[in-house]
């Protein structure tokens, strides 16, 4: 069965794994997925990624991170442009998430990549999800 929305896939099995207090999560695999958990790595969000052949596309395999006493680190995952209804900004456009304690993920020109990695490169694109 196809996915019209693989990025709202890989979220909601995200927020559903970190609501269960479950350690790894698997989601499809894609360039834009691939782009998504490294900006969740690269900021603190999950432990790591890696990929896993199953034969058919893949998957990506989450280690999702968690406080000193339990607590999850990803408190909402929202996602914000949808086929439906594609949200583009420029980089002065931005939000800042929990003011600036939060992150957004963009798909820009120079791929996938953190509002402030887009701040200090100066570049905009699709606004794709929010993390606080």
């Amino acid at each position: 069965m196809a996915l019209s929305d693989p990025i709202a896939d890989m979220l909601t099995r995200i927020r559903n794994a970190v609501r269960n207090r479950a350690k790894t999560v698997n989601v499809l695999n894609s360039k834009v997925n691939r782009g998504i958990a490294s900006v969740l790595q690269t900021e603190g969000y999950i432990s790591s990624f890696d990929t896993v052949e199953d034969g058919h596309q893949g998957l990506i395999r989450v280690q999702l991170k968690y406080g000193p006493t339990g607590e999850p680190v990803i408190n909402r995952l929202t996602r914000q442009s949808k086929p439906g209804c594609r949200r583009y900004t420029k980089v002065d456009d931005l939000p800042r998430p929990v003011q600036g304690l939060g992150i957004a993920v963009v798909s820009t020109s120079m791929g996938v990549l953190s509002d402030r990695k887009c701040r200090t490169e100066r570049v905009g694109g699709e606004l794709l999800c929010t993390v606080e």
